[in-house]
C-alpha cells in the first residue's frame, strides 16, 4: 500500500530496550525479515510515542490529531536486491485515538488496537502505562540522566542512538502483507533515562518468552522532533514464521 506522506510533530518518544535470544526472536519473526544481533543478541522493546498535529504533508497544523501511542518494536534485517536492509518489524500497534484504528491498514500501517493511556510528566519524571482492549498492558516510571547505564549491551549513549537511527524503517502485519513506513526525523537527538520500573505483558509472556531469555537494557528519550512518514514497498506475507505459526496471534 503507497499511502502519502504524512507530518507532525514526536512531543515525546520513549524507547524501551531489552535484550533477547535470537533463538526465541526467530520464533517470532515472519519471513522474510529475521532478528539483527547485536553482541549476539536480538533487540527489542517498545515505543511510548505521544503524537502531535499529524495530518497529511502541505496541509496546515490545526487540521491535525494528536494522541499517544505504543508499539512492539523487533529489531531485524532482511535481503532486498542484493542488499542486507535493517529497520523494525512491529508485531503490534497501540494508540489512544480511536481514529486510528478506524484507519489502521488505510493510512496508517497495520491494525491499532484502542488503548486507555495514563501519562504524568514533570520536572524530569516520566509515568506512561497503558492498557489496551484485549488487556495487553505496558507500564514505566523513569527520569532523565545525564548518564548512559553502564552495564548496556551498547556500552555508549553514542553507540544505542546510531543502533537504533539505521532503524527507521517499520513493517507492520497486515490481512496479506506487511506494510511499511520510514519515520523521516528532521533532527536525531536521544537521552539517557533511569527506570525505576518497567513491566510488559507481552515481554513477560513465557509462552513467548522462556523465563532468562529476555532482560532489561536501557531507555531513551526524544523530545519536540518534526518529523515525517513516508511510505514503503509492502512485503507478502510468508506463512510458515511468526506468531501465528506458534499460535500466539494475541501477544498480550
Amino acid at each position: 500500500m503507497r499511502l502519502p506522506t504524512i507530518h507532525g510533530y514526536i512531543d515525546r518518544r520513549i524507547l524501551i530496550n531489552f535484550t533477547a535470544d535470537p533463538d526465541v526472536v526467530r520464533k517470532i519473526v515472519p519471513e522474510p525479515f529475521r532478528p539483527k544481533v547485536f553482541k549476539d543478541k536480538a533487540i527489542v522493546g517498545i515505543c511510548l510515542i505521544r503524537l502531535k498535529n499529524i495530518k497529511l504533508k502541505g496541509l496546515p497544523d490545526f487540521l491535525g490529531v494528536s494522541s499517544e501511542n505504543g508499539a512492539h518494536r523487533i529489531a531485524v534485517e532482511w535481503d532486498e536486491e542484493g542488499e542486507t536492509k535493517e529497520g523494525v518489524y512491529i508485531p503490534r500497534r497501540d494508540t489512544s485515538l480511536k481514529l486510528n484504528t478506524i484507519l489502521g491498514g488505510r493510512l496508517f500501517p497495520g491494525k491499532h488496537y484502542l488503548a486507555k493511556f495514563n501519562v504524568k510528566e514533570g520536572d524530569g519524571n516520566y509515568h506512561v502505562d497503558f492498557t489496551s482492549s484485549d488487556n495487553t498492558s505496558i507500564s514505566i516510571d523513569a527520569k532523565e540522566t545525564n548518564t548512559f547505564p553502564l552495564n548496556s549491551i551498547f556500552d555508549t549513549l553514542e553507540n544505542v542512538s546510531q543502533f537504533f537511527e539505521k532503524g527507521a524503517v517499520g513493517y507492520s502485519p497486515s490481512r496479506d502483507k506487511y506494510e511499511g513506513l520510514k519515520l523521516q526525523a528532521y533532527s536525531w537527538q536521544v537521552r539517557p533515562l533511569e527506570v525505576q520500573n518497567v513491566n510488559s505483558s507481552f515481554y513477560a509472556n513465557e509462552k513467548v518468552f522462556p523465563k532468562g531469555s529476555i532482560q532489561f537494557d536501557n531507555a531513551l528519550l526524544m523530545t519536540k522532533v518534526e518529523h515525517e512518514w513516508k511510505s514503503m514497498e509492502d512485503k507478502p506475507h510468508a506463512a510458515n514464521s511468526g506468531l501465528a505459526k506458534a499460535g500466539l496471534t494475541n501477544i498480550g
